[in-house]
């Protein structure tokens, strides 16, 4: 990390400031450059002008120095923060770089922060997960992290497998001594206590993705039901053709939409009913994936027409998928009810008129979505972290069994291995934590 690197923080386009920043040995030599400064002190906000090599004024801009290691990246750093535009910071950028500055790779600046010590995995990738999440309850679970609070679990959970490690090493290398008897089943309550936090934050990430990647909401029904009109009403403007001839949507349209404080993936599927023609069959196939998919389903029926088989077998899938979250709406409220409303009754239906308004049904998808991510659940944000866990969980599984059988040499191999996976969420595990333990808690100086 000896290079001294340099990106443009902001994301591109028009704003009204755009922030370039520089991280390394050289930082502060370049901005002194730059500024034509002979000198630049920490935690000083300095109003300068910036000038290119050839001497020509680029702009007026505020310019940071923040000294290692009290700075983000651990490094000595420097922001310029200039009016907004794509030129002006640009010309900065190219600046820098002229004078011995590095063009940073995708984050880097994040990486030299993990490797310096001022962040770990959790913090990294709560950054990464803040910048995209679509609900103001995501931003908090990711605020959480960033605090430190997957961190304290996955140290907590550490120095408990770590304990169990050392009662067992201590159990082998000084079986004549007088260990407590209490000792197995402790180990046993602590694992056992550790499976069940482990799969109460499984089953808060699956069912609370959404909160950062954005709840995924289809709109399913038989053809003609007025899914394409529905879709519209929600967005807001004509995004689908709408048409009384069935199947003329032949394909899933996806937008995105805001529903109180989430920002959520509306999908509008085929009509489902027995197709002929090829590309129907298709586009039906694709509407059962999307169902799979979603996180919400709103079940779409036509309450101006008489109950078939077609409707019979929307309400087959929602048999199928009682997992998930379900409004069952009865469109055409304008119209005249032929309807059979009692097949129903058991999802509480609920009527609108995708041609007059449709609040009713934002505001009970709000509802759902504010029960989904209202809680205070800790919660793994990427794939990564949750494969972790799951493997240190098969572990821990895995280390049970010999443990009852006193083969404590695979005890300790199967819960070596658990440990190794839950600290790649946050740090690297290092085996002599394992010698910590031991003489940290037991007096063995004999």
């Amino acid at each position: 990390m000896s290079d001294t690197i340099v990106a443009i923080a902001t994301a591109s386009g028009i704003s009204s400031i755009s922030i370039i920043r520089v991280s390394g040995d050289k930082a502060v030599e370049i901005a002194k450059k730059i500024t034509k400064k002979k000198s630049i002190e920490a935690r000083k906000v300095y109003l300068s002008s910036l000038y290119n090599r050839e001497n020509d004024l680029i702009d007026q801009a505020i310019v940071i120095y923040f000294k290692n290691p009290k700075s983000f990246t651990g490094e000595d750093v420097i922001e310029f923060q200039c009016h907004g535009g794509f030129i002006i910071a640009q010309e900065i950028l190219e600046t820098a770089i002229s004078y011995g500055c590095r063009l940073a790779e995708a984050g880097e600046f994040s990486k030299r922060a993990f490797l310096n010590g001022k962040i770990d995995l959790t913090k990294a990738e709560a950054i990464s997960k803040l910048i995209e999440t679509k609900s103001v309850n995501g931003a908090k679970i990711l605020a959480k992290q960033l605090k430190g609070d997957l961190k304290d679990f996955i140290d907590k959970s550490r120095d408990g497998l770590l304990r169990a490690i050392a009662y067992s090493e201590v159990m082998i290398d000084y079986a004549e001594e007088d260990i407590p008897d209490n000792i197995l089943d402790s180990i046993i309550s602590q694992l056992d206590s550790l499976i069940i936090q482990i799969d109460k934050i499984l089953d808060a990430s699956y069912r609370r993705k959404g909160l950062i990647e954005g709840f995924r909401v289809a709109i399913i029904g038989k053809p003609n039901v007025g899914k394409s009109s529905l879709l519209n009403a929600l967005l807001s403007y004509e995004r689908a053709i709408v048409s009384h001839i069935a199947g003329t949507t032949r394909d899933t349209i996806e937008e995105q939409i805001r529903v109180g404080s989430h920002i959520i993936r509306l999908i509008d599927t085929a009509g489902i009913r027995e197709a002929d023609n090829i590309i129907e069959k298709i586009g039906v196939k694709r509407s059962m994936t999307s169902i799979e998919d979603a996180d919400v389903i709103i079940a779409l029926f036509d309450r101006n027409s008489i109950y078939d088989k077609e409707d019979k077998k929307i309400i087959d899938i929602l048999e199928k998928s009682k997992e998930k979250e379900i409004v069952v709406v009865l469109n055409k409220s304008d119209l005249e009810s032929r309807f059979n409303i009692k097949k129903l009754s058991k999802y509480n239906p609920i009527e609108i008129s995708a041609k007059e308004s449709v609040k009713i049904l934002t505001d009970k998808l709000e509802d759902i979505l504010n029960a989904i991510g209202g809680d205070d659940e800790l919660m793994l944000i990427s794939t990564r972290q949750i494969e972790a866990v799951i493997k240190s969980k098969e572990a821990i599984l895995e280390a049970k069994e010999p443990l009852l059988n006193g083969e404590l040499e695979f005890f300790s191999y199967h819960l070596q291995d658990a440990i190794t996976h839950l600290s790649s969420i946050s740090k690297p595990y290092n085996s002599e934590e394992i010698l910590d333990k031991m003489f940290g808690e037991f007096c063995l100086g004999k």
